[in-house]
Parts: C-alpha cells; structure tokens; sequence
C-alpha cells in the first residue's frame, strides 16, 4: 500500500477486524501502516462478548460464497490482542452502540 508506515490512522469497521480470521495477524498489518505514534482504530463487540475465531460464507438469493475465515473480538479482549500486535491500547470508545477499541503505535 502506498505511505506504508506513514499514515496517522487505520480504521477498521463493520467487523472488519476479523478479516482472515487472525485479528492480531491484522492488527499487526495495520501497525506496520502507520507511522509511530499512529493510532488503530478498530470496531469490537460489545464488553462481555466473547472473542472467536471462525468460518463464514456469504448467502445471497444470487448464490453462495465458499467459506472463508472470520473472527469477531470482543471489547474485552482488545487490549491484550493489541499488544501482541506491538500496539498499545489506549482506550475503548462508544459511538450509539458500537464500540471501538483504540491502540497506538510505539
């Protein structure tokens, strides 16, 4: 990607943390992006869900995706797969009903 290790943020939205299905594989990738001091930004289920790993497929009245690896994460775990990213955490944040976990890069 273009500015790799620049940018000021990377947001992550609609579960698309769990792209992959390895949100520290993903939080990783968007820590190389920014520059340091640069923050993630990422939307979490709520406090209390759990965090998993998965597979997924897509179902439309068109068709069938092939299935695909997913994650969701919790709130609760954010801080902790953040740090194994080499992030640190700095914060969870609610917007209405979503939640956004926010970390920096050292």
């Amino acid at each position: 990607l273009p500015g790799e290790g620049r940018w000021g943020t990377v947001l992550l939205i609609d579960g698309n943390i769990g792209i992959g299905g390895d949100p520290v594989a993903l939080l990783a990738r968007a820590a190389r992006l920014v520059r340091p001091g640069g923050h993630v930004v990422a939307e979490v289920e709520p406090p209390g869900a759990h965090s998993r790993a998965m597979t997924a497929r897509l179902e439309s009245s068109r068709g069938v995706s092939p299935w695909f690896a997913w994650a969701t994460v919790g709130a609760d775990g954010f801080e902790h797969l953040a740090e194994a990213a080499a992030l640190r955490a700095v914060g969870l944040d609610v917007g209405g009903e979503r939640w956004f976990g926010r970390a920096v890069r050292p």
